[in-house]
């Protein structure tokens, strides 16, 4: 294993995290992307795509199982930088495919991208408010859900729901104060990097 690679991807993951933990604490991580936040996203993308150019995908045999999950986490939270984004989920289903990342990576990976796009995900992984103040996911099959959630992986829809709902109150999370305005942001910043 690459000792090396691993250091650098765990410096990307603890910036990433330590960003998102503080933004909770001051009570600033729900109701719009925070700038700071964003820049940790973009920058963290860049320095993985300058590895990926060098190493390929960190996979498993390359910088073990925690590696691959912080080179997961950094590709799920390029956001702010589409192209990039879509690149890193080829090259992590490509690894996948061999078995040397987890399938359920390329699952959640898929469904951001998809939200981002405006489309209804596969697996059900990215919650969103809806206008009535639930937290949800538009799904593009709904019967096939759990079926399709096991095939990677993952524990039933509603199960995961309830934790994710539980997780972002214990956070402060909260239904926006206005909807539209909140949808009618979303879409605007989508459209501002590039995914609509």
């Amino acid at each position: 294993m690459n000792q090396e690679l691993i250091e650098k991807l765990e410096t990307l993951k603890k910036r990433d995290i330590d960003t998102r933990s503080r933004l909770i604490k001051e009570g600033r991580l729900y109701g719009g992307y925070q700038q700071e936040m964003q820049e940790v996203h973009r920058q963290n993308a860049y320095a993985l795509d300058k590895i990926v150019s060098t190493h390929g995908w960190p996979d498993v045999p390359k910088v073990g199982l925690e590696g691959s999950r912080a080179a997961w986490l950094i590709a799920q939270h390029a956001i702010c930088t589409p192209g990039l984004q879509r690149k890193f989920l080829k090259q992590l289903s490509r690894a996948a495919e061999t078995g040397d990342v987890p399938m359920k990576q390329v699952a959640f990976l898929t469904d951001r991208i998809r939200y981002n796009e405006g489309k209804p995900q596969v697996y059900g992984t990215v919650l969103d408010w809806n206008e009535n103040g639930d937290l949800t996911c538009e799904l593009e099959n709904r019967e096939r859900i759990n079926e399709l959630r096991a095939n990677v992986g993952l524990p039933p829809f509603e199960q995961a729901c309830k934790e994710h709902r539980r997780r972002v109150e214990a956070e402060g999370g909260k239904p926006p104060e206005n909807y539209e305005t909140y949808k009618r942001t979303a879409r605007e910043w989508a459209e501002s990097v590039g995914w609509r």
